[in-house]
């Protein structure tokens, strides 16, 4: 045991000592290259994930996490505890929308399936949703990839002084108590909404997290060196930004800015990485980026909707 550990520090002492000696004759451009490319491997993303609370995947930016069952017609509150676990803390009975299925259009009585932020609270409002409403971010980037449209779903409350029916047009309501009491144990910015038909995937697979994330430090490590043509080869046939530019357009784009071949600082905060509902391959990834070179600079939050093909590479079929 002596012996092994005498030889790890004499391994990470020898590994130091390159590094300072690159350092001392190159400065500090070869061994931040160097760290850009180990934060490409699986290996590293998958010893990094070991202790980590995976159940729902990989959520670095979230204290809380709504999670809604349409078939059993619920809405259970997940809260991360000091050991950065998500646990379970309350059911909440809750009506969703008359017709069953996701949402497609306005006007179809449906409740979406996916992935949504809270956007802002509500508490001046038609006494028919009751003290208070918390606004979703539906439509978000994917559903807007598929083409759906409609607006206006909430969480909300019961009506006050009448009697409602035991659904909604696409809302997700619950009784004024429960909603007073979720107001006070959610912190919008830091919250998440996740609607599906039936049970959300749990305890998703740490090595198939560990690939996606290291995939996305790949396509971050072409990006910052100018990699043309491995940046491109991360986005799907199907690429779609903003809804008209198509992979093409996307392409002469992208290519005219590499063409620059600027020094770039470009950093990743707040990763979270989560499997779609109702979907096999699809992962919704959402990030703080700031982004810095010559010519531009960007802090801000962004989404990528990924899918992984048959060889488990990862493919962008949208972002914003």
């Amino acid at each position: 045991m002596k012996k092994t550990l005498l030889l790890l520090c004499f391994s990470i002492s020898l590994f130091a000592m390159d590094i300072l000696t690159d350092y001392r004759e190159n400065g500090i451009k070869n061994i931040q290259k160097e760290m850009d490319l180990e934060l490409t491997k699986q290996d590293y993303w998958q010893k990094y994930l070991k202790n980590k609370d995976t159940s729902f995947g990989y959520i670095e930016k979230c204290s809380t996490l709504l999670i809604c069952n349409k078939n059993l017609s619920t809405l259970n509150l997940y809260v991360r505890d000091k050991n950065t676990t998500f646990k379970l803390e309350k059911k909440y009975p809750a009506y969703t929308g008359k017709i069953a299925g996701d949402k497609v259009k306005e006007g179809d009585l449906r409740t979406p399936i996916g992935i949504y932020n809270l956007t802002r609270k509500v508490e001046k409002l038609d006494s028919f949703y009751g003290p208070l409403a918390f606004v979703t971010s539906y439509p978000n980037i994917y559903d807007k990839f598929k083409g759906k449209d409609g607006h206006g779903i909430w969480i909300h409350g019961l009506p006050e002084e009448q009697e409602r029916d035991s659904f909604t047009k696409g809302c997700i309501a619950i009784n004024n108590s429960n909603l007073k009491t979720l107001d006070k144990k959610i912190n919008l910015k830091s919250t998440l909404l996740i609607i599906n038909k039936t049970k959300i995937a749990k305890n998703i697979s740490k090595k198939q997290l560990a690939n996606i994330l290291a995939q996305l430090y790949r396509w971050r490590y072409s990006w910052i060196y100018n990699d043309i043509d491995t940046y491109l080869k991360f986005y799907s046939e199907n690429f779609i930004k903003d809804g008209k530019m198509d992979l093409q357009k996307f392409k002469k784009y992208k290519t005219r800015i590499f063409r620059k071949n600027e020094v770039k600082t470009i950093l990743f905060n707040n990763i979270n990485v989560l499997k779609y509902p109702n979907t096999d391959n699809i992962y919704q990834i959402t990030f703080k980026e700031l982004y810095k070179s010559p010519t531009f600079k960007f802090t801000g939050n962004k989404t990528l909707i990924i899918k992984t093909d048959n060889d488990n590479k990862i493919k962008i079929l949208t972002e914003k």
